[in-house]
Parts: C-alpha cells; sequence; structure tokens
C-alpha cells in the first residue's frame, strides 16, 4: 500500500467516533487486523480498500492519499471560490473586526504579489515563492488547530514535535533559493515587467493598492519596535 493509508484510515475512524472494535465488525475483518492496517504492519486487498472507501464514503484515491479530495476529484483552478464571493465560510462572525480587516489587508495584498508573479512569467519564482507563503499559512493554521488537544493529530502526516523546525527551515531554504534567484532576473528580466511606483500600483490595482500599503505600513511598524 503506501504511508498515507494507514493514516487516513485511523483518521476516519476516529472522526467517525468508533473504536477499532465498531470499525472492525463494520468493516468485517478482525480488529487485530485492522489494527495491523492502520499501523502499516500489514497491507491490505483491493476488497477491503473498496469497502472502506464505501463505509467512510471517501474515494479509493482519498484513502491512498492520492488525493487531498474525499471525492477523489482534482482540484481545477475553475473550482476555486473566489476570495470575495460571500459564503458561509467566509463570513465572520463575533464582536472584532481586527480578523476581517487583516483578511482583506492580505488578500488583497496577495492579489498583486500573484498578479506580478503571472507578468512575470518564471515558473521557478512562482513555485517558490508559493510555497514560502504556503509554509505561513500551514503554521498558522496548524497552531489553530492544535489549540484543542482533542481535535485529531492525525489530520497532518509531519509530527507536532518538529513541523514546526522542519517549516522554519524550509523557508529558510526556500528564502536562498529567493535571493538567488532575484539576483538572476534582475538581470534577465525586461525593466518595464519589474518597473513600480505608487502611482502605477494605484493606477494598475485601484481596488488593492490601499491595502498592500497600509500591510507595509503595519509591518514596518513591527519592524522598528
Amino acid at each position: 500500500m503506501n504511508s498515507d493509508f494507514p493514516r487516513i484510515l485511523s483518521l476516519l475512524r476516529k472522526e467517525r467516533g468508533l473504536s477499532q472494535k465498531q470499525a472492525a465488525a463494520e468493516l468485517h475483518v478482525s480488529q487485530s487486523l485492522l489494527s495491523h492496517y492502520e499501523k502499516g504492519i500489514r497491507e491490505c486487498g483491493l476488497d477491503f480498500l473498496v469497502r472502506t472507501a464505501d463505509f467512510y464514503g471517501v474515494s479509493c484515491d482519498y484513502l491512498l492519499g492520492r488525493s487531498p479530495e474525499r471525492t477523489g476529484a482534482t482540484l481545477m483552478v475553475d473550482d476555486l471560490p473566489e476570495a470575495d464571493v460571500l459564503g458561509k465560510e467566509n463570513r465572520m462572525r463575533g464582536g472584532s473586526i481586527l480578523p476581517t480587516l487583516n483578511k482583506r489587508l492580505m488578500i488583497n495584498s496577495l492579489n498583486i504579489v500573484f498578479s506580478l508573479l503571472e507578468r512575470i512569467g518564471n515558473t521557478k519564482l512562482t513555485k517558490s515563492l508559493s510555497l514560502y507563503l504556503m509554509m505561513d499559512i500551514y503554521l498558522a493554521f496548524r497552531m489553530l488547530y492544535e489549540l484543542n488537544p482533542k481535535n485529531l493529530s492525525t489530520l497532518f502526516v509531519v509530527d507536532k514535535a518538529r513541523y514546526p523546525y522542519l517549516a522554519d527551515a524550509q523557508r529558510l531554504l526556500q528564502r536562498a533559493d529567493l535571493s538567488q534567484l532575484m539576483v538572476q532576473l534582475s538581470k534577465d528580466l525586461p525593466q518595464e515587467k519589474t518597473l513600480l511606483s505608487t502611482e502605477q500600483l494605484q493606477a494598475n490595482y485601484p481596488l488593492f493598492t490601499s491595502s498592500l500599503l497600509n500591510l507595509i505600513k503595519n509591518v514596518e511598524v513591527t519592524l522598528e519596535q
């Protein structure tokens, strides 16, 4: 099988609130055999894989870690909701406006960042900078997720003791790659692709520039403290 299957098999059972004994009975295997599957000691057959997928209502691709979507669907650009589309997941409740304000500052600023990446058109730069930013989102979400000890740690592959250091190390590696890449791009790219001013930003991104300028100010105030 693979290393993802035991973790996902255990995660699905725990999400359903089932003991190994209960899950084994539903899946028509012994508890000891299910335990071996969840620990990765033994590999299951195709019939068990299909039966498990049907029982938990997920795809075989999801069980095998081939897709992060439970349906097994491949995520396409058109499947992603726009950041400014209001929906249940997008609405923030509560008395504080700070989360909403900061979210808008960051999302609007990211619109400019990724628009500039598209304009530059360098695949390596886009991949490296995107991963660098994703690390921050991953770290932020995981810290919030771990506030409640009842949340299942099996959602993640990298264990709790190691992930902050591995993520920080990966960010430093990406930063080093970005620095080297920037030196090369500054020599190779036509200046019109990278020439920026406040006036140009305002002209090209009239809806987002104010957010970016406020984000810059907030960060630099923090840096100078």
